[in-house]
This record gives structure tokens, sequence and C-alpha cells, in this order.
């Protein structure tokens, strides 16, 4: 079924007055899931935290459903955490990486997490390699396969880079780590919310996603998504009594679940809207999410790429809602701001973001604009002529 603008619009209604192209950044929520956040809030505030939350403990439960319909998954095998970045991390540091094991990652894998594998190489002597591109810019699955060998305890890869609307094949990377039992960890940061997302069938152990983006949830809320296998398999770099329980004065019980990933203090009002969004997603179905999006984000590209001077730098032979670009003679950071100026978002990638990748292609920062289904082809208009105006004044 299509996307109903009209009524996708109407649910946002900032969208009459911001043109919202940042929706990889955080996306604008719609009124149902800011009705959720601040009705918890105003609870809260009226009877206390407890008792709230005591109020709505099946409503919470449920958002649990939600996220593993969404991934098509057991709801045990889900996390509710902080963000993306704690959720990639709590799995990351879980697999008690050591001396000469070795990681295999992609060239645009995103700054944080290869933070950490810089972080991991000091401290406890991991290795780190790359694996390079196929001639479309995504991560070459042949490649990949031909690297492993007895040292590689874990293949980590973003989905959708920060840095443009390239589509990594997680799927076929799945095959390749299961054919050679080696643990995957996907960061689905940017990819969940914009299309269909089956654990399943992509064949990862652990996913990380955040609520603030496609999703369109609440900022401060993410998942965790670990297949059950791997629970025996791993321990949490930290548990409280959320993820353990005291059961002698010197021994402590794991959870059976995913949530022994999680601790007790939780951002609730922001889950609970993070559940909403979730349903609000589904509603949509995520395959009718992902046809409108990849369908203006083309007509994004196509619109840019008549200006004078414009580059886009979209990587991938299959691409999503991310549009990445420069305008020669103009900084991004000064393109953003004299947007913003017009009530038109976008945002800025550095190449600091994801330094492999933008050291082997030379990028300079970039802008980006990422759109969203409720986001209309005038828009798409109105923002190729500011961008075609800038061009001009140049």
């Amino acid at each position: 079924m299509p996307i109903d603008l009209a009524r996708a619009r109407a649910d946002t209604p900032t969208c009459e007055r911001l043109l919202h192209f940042n929706n990889a950044g955080a996306a604008l929520m719609p009124l149902s899931v800011l009705d959720a956040v601040k009705r918890h809030l105003d609870r809260e505030a009226a009877i206390g935290g407890y008792e709230a939350a005591e109020e709505v403990r099946d409503r919470h439960e449920a958002v649990y459903d939600s996220v593993a319909r969404m991934l098509s998954c057991a709801r045990e095998e889900v996390a509710l955490v902080e963000n993306a970045t704690v959720a990639w991390q709590l799995a990351f540091h879980s697999l008690a990486l050591g001396p000469g094991d070795r990681v295999l990652t992609a060239t645009s894998e995103y700054a944080s997490n290869y933070i950490a594998f810089l972080q991991l190489q000091r401290s406890r002597g991991i290795e780190i390699a790359a694996v390079p591109d196929d001639a479309d810019g995504a991560l070459d699955v042949e490649a990949l396969a031909r690297m492993i060998d007895g040292r590689t305890k874990l293949i980590a890869v973003t989905h959708v880079p920060t840095n443009g609307g390239l589509v990594n094949p997680v799927a076929a990377i799945g095959r390749v780590a299961r054919d050679h039992g080696i643990p995957y960890l996907l960061d689905a940061c940017q990819s969940v919310g914009q299309m269909p997302i089956d654990v399943a069938a992509i064949g990862c152990d652990f996913l990380s996603a955040t609520g603030r983006k496609y999703l369109r949830g609440p900022r401060g809320t993410g998942f965790l998504y670990v297949r059950r296998a791997m629970l025996d398999r791993v321990e949490p770099p930290f548990i409280d009594l959320r993820g353990a329980r005291w059961a002698a004065p010197d021994r402590y019980e794991l959870r059976p679940d995913a949530r022994r990933y999680e601790n007790w203090e939780s951002y609730l009002a922001g889950q609970l809207g993070l559940g909403v969004a979730i349903d609000y997603a589904l509603g949509w179905s995520l395959e009718a999410i992902e046809g409108r999006v990849t369908s203006l984000a083309a007509s994004l590209r196509e619109a840019l790429g008549g200006i004078g001077g414009v580059i886009i730098r979209d990587l991938g032979r299959r691409r999503c809602g991310i549009v990445s670009f420069t305008l020669g003679g103009v900084g991004s950071r000064d393109i953003v701001a004299r947007l913003r100026g017009q009530a038109i978002n976008a945002s800025g990638s550095s190449p600091s973001s994801t330094l492999l990748d933008a050291t082997r292609r030379g990028l300079p920062d970039l802008v980006r604009a990422s759109v969203h289904y409720y986001n209309s082809e005038a828009e798409i208009e109105r923002f190729a002529a500011a961008i075609s105006a800038i061009a001009a004044a140049r």
C-alpha cells in the first residue's frame, strides 16, 4: 500500500513550517510518539516515577514485542538500551577478544565503532582488517571470505554508513559468517526504520539500533538484538541487578534472555515513545516506507546532479534515503548554515566519521540530505532550488 502523504504530514505538523532533510540525524517524531512521551512524563510529575512505571508495566513490556515484530525475532532476544552506541559497545565488549584475535570490518565503518577496535588493539592486542570494496563501493563479500582465517573472531559491519546512501550486502555477509562460525555484529543505526530488517535472513548475531533516526522515536532510546544461540556464549561487560540475580554471597546468575544487557535505570517515557514509533512505522509497512524513501532520494540525486559544481558522493548499487554531496567552492558547514536560514534542515558529514573511506576517496566535509516518507516532491524541488541559488552566488 502506498504512503498516504497527506496523513503522514498531518501527523507531523512541523512539516508545514520546516523542510526537514536531516532524518539520518534525528527524524521528526509523529504526534502519537510525542504524546506518549509527554503523557508519561506528566504522570511521573503527578504521582511519582516508580508509581507511574507500575501503571504502564504492560505497555512497557509490549515494546519488546514491537521490536521483535520489526526484526522478526523473539522478544527474549531484545534488550532496550540508551542508544545505538551503547547497544553496539555492549555487544562488542561482551566477546572478550584477546591478543591476535582478528576483527574484519568495512572501509566505511563508523568512527565510534572503529575507535573501539583501536582501543582493544592498544589494550589487548587484537588485529583489525578492513575488507576491500567491490566495484560499486560496497563491501566485497568474496574478498571477505578470502580474508577469513583461524584468527578471525568477529565480523563487524555497518549496514548503512553515516556518510552516504550506500547499503551494504548484509545478508551475503551473514552467509559467510555462518559458514565459518564467526560472530557477526551489525550496526543498523541508519537502516532500521527506513527498510525491512529480518535478522534471521541477515544472519547476524547482534544488531544495534537507535530510536531517533528513521524510526522517528525519541532521543535517548535504542535497542540491541542478541541471537538466542549467542546468549550462552557471551557475558555483558558490566551487569547490575537488572541483568543478573545476586543468588548467594559469592554467586550471581545472569538473566537467560537479552535483558542481561540492560541496566536497572532507564528512560521509561522514551522507551514507551519508541514502542509507539515502531508500531507507527509498522502500520505503514517498512516495505512501503523503503519504496517511498528510495524514490525520493533518487529524485533528489537527479535534481542535485543537474546543478553545476555539485558532485554526488553516494556509492553502491543499492542506495537508500541518504544523499551526500559537495558543491565546489562552498564548504558544507556554510551550506548547512545557509539552508537553516531558510528553514531547511540538512547536516554535514566530516571525514573523521568514516576516516578509512574518506581518506581512500579523498573526501572533504560532505553535505548530507536525508529524506523520509513524510517529505514531499515539492520539498525536493525547493531543496534543489536552494542549492542552485547557493551555487549561482559563488
